[in-house]
């Protein structure tokens, strides 16, 4: 019984997967302006949750603009590195939520969970989909490469 070979890779597709691996520290920088809109600009004028809520969607947009941009710059060779990529972004944002957030902002864990019930309005496990997905999203909108199609496949 043989083992099915993985697609070689060129040099190309490496530094483009590592390039959106890396993106995710854009993403962090992204995401504390977006943070710093809410808290100086709109986010006094709007009720907490509602505030929560408006920066999430703008969280989103930000990120999106930005992750499409990065698609289109360096694309990524496969769906399956897509994924991989999405779970990397997910897992990194998790961990920066829950480690900065505890350790840094000095908020306890209830606090820090209490930011994933949807039932009260928290959007933000929304955002974390959105973060996990957007790279298998917009390898999906730009185009799949040939070589991940399936033959027969418009």
């Amino acid at each position: 019984m043989t083992c099915p070979t993985a697609e070689p890779t060129t040099g190309d597709d490496s530094r483009a997967t590592r390039r959106h691996i890396l993106a995710w520290f854009a993403l962090l920088i992204i995401a504390i302006g977006n943070g710093a809109l809410r808290d100086l600009g709109y986010g006094p004028l709007l009720s907490p949750l509602t505030a929560h809520q408006v920066s999430t969607l703008t969280g989103v947009l930000l990120s999106g603009a930005f992750t499409w941009w990065l698609a289109r710059r360096w694309p990524l060779p496969s769906r399956k590195v897509a994924h991989t990529v999405g779970g990397v972004w997910l897992i990194a944002t998790i961990a920066f939520e829950f480690l900065f957030g505890h350790f840094v902002m000095g908020h306890d864990w209830q606090h820090l969970l209490g930011d994933y019930d949807l039932s009260a309005g928290r959007v933000w496990p929304l955002f974390l989909a959105w973060t996990g997905l957007m790279p298998s999203i917009f390898y999906s909108w730009h185009g799949v490469r040939k070589a991940d199609r399936k033959p027969g496949a418009t």
